[in-house]
């Protein structure tokens, strides 16, 4: 496996189908390892996506994972991780909370759901 920050590699973040598509956003991997930093080891259940992959997931036709600028990450707790998440980047990225996991990507600008 091929390491891409200290913590993470290649393989873990990308596309679920097999298609190869594995390039990640340099700002996204650091955002990947403050919050390994906090709540320990973890592996991302969704990062980048090709087209086909994101579709068959529901994914949204403008999804940051189509850029490899976003990242799902389960937890046991996800409010949280969401609240933790939205202390330190109180006025960027996208942050949306789920049942069983939360989303984050680096976009240029603050979105919440």
């Amino acid at each position: 496996m091929s390491k891409i920050s200290p913590h993470f590699s290649r393989e873990e973040f990308a596309c679920k189908c097999g298609c190869g598509f594995d390039t990640v956003d340099a700002e996204l991997l650091n955002v990947a390892e403050t919050v390994r930093e906090h709540i320990g080891a973890y592996t991302p259940s969704s990062a980048c996506r090709c087209k086909n992959h994101n579709k068959v997931v529901g994914g949204s036709d403008k999804s940051q994972h189509l850029i490899g600028r976003a990242i799902d990450i389960p937890y046991n707790n996800p409010r949280e991780l969401y609240n933790y998440l939205d202390s330190l980047y109180p006025n960027t990225f996208g942050i949306g909370l789920y049942n069983t996991f939360i989303h984050i990507d680096t976009r240029n600008k603050k979105a919440r759901w």
